[in-house]
């Protein structure tokens, strides 16, 4: 099976990079796989990470309340569901690859 990849490219401040470039480095961390385990951890539902972008969402007022806690109640739930059918992650990309492939695009 042949992967394929997006080039993902970020601009920061200069000041803000040098910091993040020099904490990475102080912990031995390459920046790219820094990123990738974030993004990784996000994807995951990690809880940590969710609860950091819970934060940022009420801090930064994105989303409104009942929205946030939506969210959170889906996430649960696709945990409880994950538990119910003691699903492996592999087999949870076999129903998307399935679902996928049964979809027709139409054109309008």
């Amino acid at each position: 099976m042949m992967r394929e990849y997006k080039m993902i490219g970020y601009k920061f401040p200069v000041k803000m990079h040098a910091e993040l470039k020099a904490r990475l480095k102080y912990d031995e961390i390459p920046m790219t796989k820094f990123i990738r385990a974030y993004v990784l951890a996000y994807l995951e539902n990690d809880p940590f990470v969710l609860n950091f972008i819970k934060d940022y969402k009420e801090k930064n007022s994105i989303q409104n309340k009942v929205k946030r806690e939506a969210t959170i109640k889906l996430v649960n739930k696709g945990k409880e569901l994950k538990n119910i059918f003691n699903l492996e992650q592999n087999e949870i990309d076999d129903i998307y690859d399935i679902l996928e492939s049964d979809v027709e695009v139409v054109d309008l």
